[in-house]
């Protein structure tokens, strides 16, 4: 695995989160769009809402899956906020698989 990106909250940056989450939709469709893109994106704590219909990401990460990007949800995450039947992309997976991701990387990216 060369690049992985993570995924910690459902906004981008810190501050305004409506502003941020805005910028994250925009992130992702851009992402979608660009001819390099990360070999997988992990997502973890509050991030994992950005794989369900309400996180207001779903299109477009479903066509960064599509197109090979590897999608992995924090099991421990989505059960903690009880939305394992909401989530419509990506798959679940455990640390010991994001671990193994992480290590695995040329390159790490936290947005």
């Amino acid at each position: 695995m060369k690049n992985v990106m993570i995924m910690h909250a459902p906004t981008m940056g810190r501050g305004c989160d409506e502003l941020g989450q805005k910028l994250i939709g925009v992130f992702f469709k851009k992402l979608w769009s660009n001819p390099e893109k990360p070999d997988a994106i992990i997502f973890y704590n509050e991030s994992v809402r950005l794989l369900t219909k309400e996180g207001g990401c779903v299109e477009a990460l479903h066509g960064l899956e599509e197109a090979g990007v590897d999608l992995v949800a924090c099991g421990t995450c989505i059960n903690h906020f009880d939305i394992a039947e909401d989530v419509q992309v990506g798959r679940v997976s455990g640390m010991e698989e994001i671990v193994s991701l992480i290590q695995g990387a040329e390159k790490v990216v936290t947005i």
